[in-house]
């Protein structure tokens, strides 16, 4: 990708926050710098909101909600319809800005378009069918009318990992249900949910609806928005220490919450296993976003009768695998988010190998500029490792061993996360019970991506309250209200 292209793009990107449809500087005309992790330098200087412009920001959307909540629920699909068909027409724009402020491949960036965009349309489909119900009461007394009413002023915390995704798979239901919204995406990649705020205003989205604050000082903003009594659901995703506290703060108004949380994902891997797929599974399961991902496999749990096998075909995969910055050609592993995330992985690695592991292959942050950690392979990881018990967040494919079911199902309940598993077995009847067996809320069975729009996204345990996507996820932003009517 040539600098001129970015360069161009860049350009497009606003600059500023994006409060009751108008485009405003933050008050006393703050910014930050936004880099790019593959060369550290400074992509886009961008205003710093203020919790002055948190509260425009809110009453932005506060106005907007009646008239939002009134709209006829064909003309909120078709308006979702429009930025799905915007998403497609400027896919390599959304792609390309998302390598350049997060590092993935353009590849995997391509791909997070599509899947953000899919829950644009998804919505758009479910906002003409919210339905209730009417009926005579069993005492015949009285008939009732169940109704669904839109949740009413929403805010967002969005995290840096899918900067598109996470804003689309937020923003779209409560679009659909009649809400509006209030968004902070993360402070180290806001360019893309930026870049969307333009899609949207293009589709036709009126003024107000949706509203984008970019700060430097999240807690600080967020706080009076959330103690703010006029907001009615809170969500976020990101980490589990993070989402606690948010909890505690929602819990003063009694807001609705929605949290996806953090993930510590067992990858299961059977005696039986076709070894082929479960490589590839694998590989998916633990690389993609490189690694740095909530879904991210997290602890391989082999079989003892092959996991020597496993491991040396993964290493001969991971060991060619290329490293390098996002934009170019072929390029499989871009860099972590910042030098936190290198510091980390290079932590856990090291307490795993000064308890007994083996690394076949990476291991270490490589020489030069950006924030690059070489893919890697742990074998042998014995039980108190911290790599088994914390999310590593980054591309490091740590392998145990087991000897019997049980002993598998164990080792991946072993820890406060629930968020998703995988298991590769060609026993139908394993995989039942494996269904059933692990605390999850989502399962990957020969499969090692589970995430899809039409498919309800969310976990259990500390990993999270509620689910986004599929049926259910618009209903994060509807509120049953029942009525009777006496039969006389």
């Amino acid at each position: 990708m040539s600098t001129a292209s970015e360069a161009t793009l860049l350009e497009k990107v606003p600059t500023q926050l994006f409060i009751g449809g108008h485009w405003v500087d933050a008050s006393g005309g703050a910014t930050l710098d936004v880099h790019d992790p593959a060369t550290g330098r400074v992509i886009r200087s961008i205003a710093d909101a203020s919790v002055d412009d948190g509260a425009r920001a809110l009453d932005a959307a506060v106005a907007a909600q009646k008239d939002w909540a009134t709209t006829a629920p064909r003309t909120r699909s078709d308006i979702l319809r429009r930025a799905f068909d915007l998403v497609q027409e400027r896919k390599e724009d959304l792609a390309l800005l998302m390598t350049l402020e997060m590092g993935k491949p353009l590849a995997e960036s391509r791909g997070e378009v599509n899947y953000g965009g899919e829950f644009l349309r998804w919505f758009s489909e479910e906002a003409v069918r919210i339905n209730g119900r009417y009926g005579l009461n069993p005492e015949g007394t009285g008939r009732m009318i169940v109704s669904q009413r839109p949740v009413g002023p929403s805010f967002f915390i969005t995290p840096w990992n899918f900067p598109f995704a996470m804003a689309t798979r937020k923003i779209a239901p409560a679009l659909a249900a009649g809400c509006t919204v209030v968004i902070k995406p993360a402070e180290l990649t806001p360019l893309t949910t930026l870049l969307f705020a333009t899609i949207l205003q293009e589709a036709g989205l009126p003024d107000g609806v949706v509203n984008v604050i970019t700060t430097s000082t999240s807690g600080e903003v967020s706080a009076p928005i959330i103690a703010d009594p006029r907001l009615r659901k809170l969500s976020f995703t990101g980490s589990t220490q993070v989402g606690r506290r948010l909890i505690a703060q929602a819990a003063e108004g009694v807001l609705r919450v929605s949290m996806e949380l953090g993930g510590n994902a067992p990858f299961v891997v059977f005696e039986d296993a076709d070894l082929d797929k479960a490589v590839e599974g694998a590989l998916l399961a633990k690389f993609r976003n490189i690694g740095q991902a909530c879904t991210a496999a997290n602890r391989f749990i082999v079989h003892e009768s092959i996991a020597a096998e496993f491991a040396d075909r993964v290493t001969a995969r991971v060991s060619a695998m290329p490293v390098g910055r996002g934009t170019e050609p072929g390029i499989e592993i871009g860099p972590l988010i910042d030098e936190k995330a290198v510091a980390k992985a290079s932590e856990l690695v090291a307490d795993a190998v000064s308890r007994g592991a083996t690394v076949r292959t990476g291991g270490a942050a490589p020489e030069g500029e950006g924030t690059f950690f070489a893919p890697t392979v742990l074998v042998d990881v014995p039980g108190g490792a911290d790599i088994l018990r914390e999310e590593i967040f980054g591309p490091v494919l740590a392998i145990a061993a087991f000897a019997d079911e049980d002993e598998a199902v164990r080792l991946a309940n072993d820890t406060e996360y629930g968020l998703v598993s995988y298991v590769f077995t060609q026993n139908l009847a394993r995989g039942h019970r494996m269904i059933e067996r692990l605390d999850t809320g989502m399962m990957g069975l020969n499969v090692g991506v589970v995430s899809n729009a039409a498919a309800p996204f969310g976990g259990v345990k500390q990993s999270g309250i509620g689910r986004e996507g599929g049926a259910e996820g618009i209903h994060e932003y509807l509120s049953t209200k029942y009525t009777l009517i006496p039969v006389d």
